[in-house]
């Protein structure tokens, strides 16, 4: 009744305001009105129309293991921590702090591709959803000079988010580009505090990308290849430690000597190993298999042939992951 009363209500204004109003202008300002007072005294109905905060899906652990192995190749120790950690993080109704991943490995090992898999499964929207927010490092920060300014939009601009909704998602990319000493601005988002001026962190998930380590990881990788053992005998314990450490020494890289390492706040760091050839494979098959093609394993041989690989006598690992075989793909699909 009162939702009723209230659109009676915004009707009956109309024609005193029409002759200074366009008939279109005057229909969106009587929407925005409407929106306006639907969302905040009927959010659940408001809820069933647009995407909210409070309404985001229930992540299913079996929805998202089943992603993870439908779309993610050669990476068994990220699909354990990512499945773990997410599904864990988000069946705990009070964390202690906000979860923190920082995904290690070289181009085209499906860094981004996991970041987006996680939006997805936490919010229908996936990336584009108005909850899940990514940095680009020479894109958002790409000059040295505003070091400061930087760390205050960005504090600003999560802060703000936060406070909209706690369940944020925030993905920082390149964080081997981005300037020493920026990304310590969020250090306190990290902690593991209840409250930082009025706002918790505590249900936000922060995701950092990243090339810096990849050679210690692909050193792993190949001395197991080496020594005749398979990739997927490798355990996080072999990568973990000395990733961390790799990364926090590393100049070139945003989490150079940061705070977020040294105090121990980001949670995993997970190594993406290099790609072989078969991985390679698996990746053009299901892009075929996407574009509504039948399978054809000849095209998918021809594809895979055209890539290059590393070291150089050995040819094991592929230079550009998966990250270049769709725009290949495309020469022999238009044959």
């Amino acid at each position: 009744m009162k939702l009723g009363r209230a659109v009676v209500a915004l009707l009956l204004l109309a024609p005193s305001v029409v002759r200074a109003v366009e008939p279109i202008s005057l229909g969106l300002a009587l929407a925005g009105v409407l929106t306006g007072y639907i969302s905040i005294s009927y959010p659940r109905l408001y809820c069933l129309f647009a995407e909210c905060c409070g309404q985001k899906r229930s992540l299913s652990r079996e929805v998202l293991q089943k992603d993870l192995d439908s779309k993610l190749f050669g990476q068994h120790l990220a699909k354990k921590v990512i499945l773990n950690a997410v599904s864990g993080f988000l069946s705990n109704p009070k964390p202690k702090k906000p979860l923190t991943l920082s995904l290690h490995g070289w181009t085209g090992t499906g860094k981004n591709f996991v970041s987006k898999i996680i939006a997805e499964n936490i919010y229908e929207g996936g990336l584009n959803s108005d909850y899940v927010h990514l940095f680009v490092a020479t894109l958002h920060f790409p000059h040295a000079s505003n070091i400061t300014l930087y760390k205050d939009q960005l504090q600003s601009w999560i802060r703000g988010n936060v406070s909209a909704c706690a369940r944020s998602i925030f993905i920082f990319d390149e964080m081997d580009k981005m300037h020493a000493g920026l990304i310590d601005a969020i250090k306190p988002f990290l902690d593991y505090y209840d409250v930082v001026d009025t706002v918790s962190y505590q249900k936000a998930i922060f995701i950092f990308l990243s090339n810096a380590g990849a050679e210690r990881i692909t050193d792993v990788a190949l001395d197991f290849w080496r020594r005749g053992k398979q990739r997927e005998d490798i355990k996080l314990k072999d990568m973990e430690p000395a990733l961390s450490v790799s990364v926090f020494n590393n100049k070139n890289s945003g989490f150079w000597h940061s705070s977020l390492i040294d105090r121990n706040l980001i949670d995993y760091f997970v190594p993406f190993l290099p790609l072989e050839y078969k991985h390679l494979k698996m990746c053009i098959r299901v892009e075929m298999q996407s574009r509504g093609y039948e399978i054809d394993e000849d095209i998918i041989s021809k594809v895979a042939d055209e890539m290059t690989f590393f070291p150089k006598e050995e040819r094991v690992f592929s230079d550009k992951g998966c990250k270049t075989v769709f725009t290949k793909l495309d020469y022999y699909l238009d044959d």
